[in-house]
């Protein structure tokens, strides 16, 4: 799967640019020009990095920054006009992963991506298996599920199910196994509704890539995610 970028630049000619340099290096690219927008993005759409420029129109790209800590250590690097050392300074205390000031080379700028993409540790799921071999990306603090980088609208035990179901992929659970681990009173639900929730959950799923089935029913036993992709 190829890599998410989001870039958040004002600049319709710069934001050009660099989408241009990075699709041409295989990343898939969404191009806000607000904070609020990257915000909003990032809400529903999982990214691998963030190019966040300081000086947008609807705020600093410093306080943008500190919002996406609150709840995510997806990698920044920060794109300014600025390059005084209080500046970059100030980003990279503030959780920004590299710092390029204008005017940049696009070529500089697709290898730093690279290159912060590479020192950083892969994203771990619930099995440690790299989330870039799966197409599931889970947010366990805020009970959140991407799939194919699409935010999933589910209920509590539709994420809880799933949830299970990612830890470890392959693995058969029953229906009472499946009860005991997503429900807080199991013991007052019935077997069947688990089968209800698997549905939904499979409609869901569907809806986003209609040819993939991921969860697969073991008659008699019960439920297993896909193990390969």
């Amino acid at each position: 799967m190829a890599q998410h970028i989001l870039v958040a630049e004002d600049e319709p000619a710069i934001a050009d640019t660099i989408t241009y340099a990075l699709t041409t290096e295989g990343f898939e690219v969404v191009w806000c020009s607000t904070g609020g927008e990257l915000l909003s993005t990032l809400e529903k759409q999982a990214a691998d990095l963030i190019v966040l420029d300081v000086g947008l129109p609807d705020g600093n790209g410093f306080e943008f920054c500190k919002e996406i800590r609150k709840t995510s250590d997806v990698p920044v690097i920060f794109l300014t006009a600025r390059n005084s050392e209080v500046d970059r300074v100030v980003g990279l205390e503030i959780g920004a992963d590299d710092y390029v000031a204008k005017p940049f080379s696009p070529r500089e700028l697709a290898a730093r991506v690279k290159a912060v993409l590479r020192r950083r540790p892969a994203v771990q799921g619930p099995t440690g298996v790299s989330q870039n071999e799966s197409p599931f990306r889970i947010d366990h603090a805020r009970m959140k599920i991407w799939y194919y980088g699409v935010l999933l609208d589910l209920s509590r035990y539709e994420y809880r199910i799933l949830e299970v179901l990612a830890r470890r992929p392959g693995q058969v659970y029953s229906r009472d196994k499946l009860m005991e681990m997503a429900w807080e009173s199991p013991d007052f639900s019935m077997d069947r509704t688990v089968d209800t929730h698997i549905k939904t959950l499979r409609a869901k799923l569907r809806a986003v890539r209609e040819e993939l089935d991921p969860i697969q029913t073991h008659r008699g036993i019960g439920y297993s995610l896909r193990e390969s992709w």
